[in-house]
């Protein structure tokens, strides 16, 4: 008896439980199994995985989703490119769409010399910690600190900053949008890769007041507007704007800008 309760008792207790274990996660498994759509585990796994959001959605899974319900069109994710939208196109069984390559274009050519600093911030070295500071160090309220929160957030080192000011390399950028949320003066834009011309200021505020903070700053003279053969070219809000669409590449713009703040997009590749 006395071996009976010291060794076989305990013996056929963990048994017990363990079978009564076993029976549970079987259940469990049963009735809480979660079914997969082998169409979106696909698709999922053919999307990038970078979550960035570019294509309306939450993530690359939220976007497969809708790709399988028919929801989405197939060509949406700019860091995948035409390749990938090929690839989301053959497990559809559709035909692959056109694919608009696009890239990160940042607003802003308040370059050293160009502009200056109000002080010197000593703070946490980030654009989001400088700008909780009195609106941010530089004279002009909109444009780049140039501490890198761009480079930060970016998966494919295509942005650096030069002479004071943040600009992307678009034979690297995936146009993932990343950098564009994290700007806190938002002047980072997801463009046409093909766009000619491109105005590097964001800057709203009138002309007298553009020039005295700087040197490159769109004063919304509407020179520009008036020189564009295609009306591709709108000054509103006493900033210059480009409608990629309609722009046809001319350089009209560009020539006539007093401030030269209208920039030919390939001289903003970094070499």
């Amino acid at each position: 008896m006395e071996i009976f309760m010291t060794y076989i008792l305990p013996v056929l207790i963990f048994l017990v439980i363990g079978a009564a274990a076993g029976g549970l996660l079987v259940l469990c498994s049963k009735f809480l199994y979660v079914h997969t759509d082998e169409t979106v585990a696909q698709l999922t796994e053919t999307l990038p995985g970078a979550n960035c959001g570019a294509c309306g959605f939450s993530g690359c899974a939220g976007y497969a989703a809708a790709i399988a319900k028919g929801e989405a069109a197939t060509n949406l994710c700019n860091p995948g490119g035409s390749e990938t939208a090929k690839k989301l196109a053959e497990i559809m069984g559709t035909e692959a769409l056109e694919t608009m390559r696009k890239v990160a274009f940042v607003r802003c050519n308040g370059c050293i010399g160009a502009t200056e600093d109000r002080y010197i911030f000593t703070g946490t070295q980030t654009c989001a910690a400088t700008e909780r500071f009195y609106n941010g160090k530089g004279m002009c309220r909109s444009g780049c600190d140039g501490l890198g929160d761009c480079i930060a957030v970016c998966d494919n080192d295509a942005i650096s900053i030069i002479n004071g000011v943040a600009v992307v390399n678009p034979s690297k950028c995936g146009a993932c949008g990343k950098c564009v949320d994290v700007c806190p003066n938002k002047l980072i834009e997801i463009i046409p890769a093909d766009q000619k011309y491109g105005v590097r200021c964001s800057n709203i505020d009138k002309g007298k007041i553009t020039r005295a903070v700087c040197k490159n700053g769109c004063i919304g003279c509407k020179i520009c507007e008036k020189k564009c053969p295609k009306a591709a070219i709108v000054v509103e809000n006493n900033h210059a704007s480009i409608d990629g669409m309609l722009c046809n590449g001319c350089g009209a713009c560009m020539a006539a800008c007093p401030q030269k703040c209208i920039a030919l997009l390939p001289q903003c590749e970094i070499e």
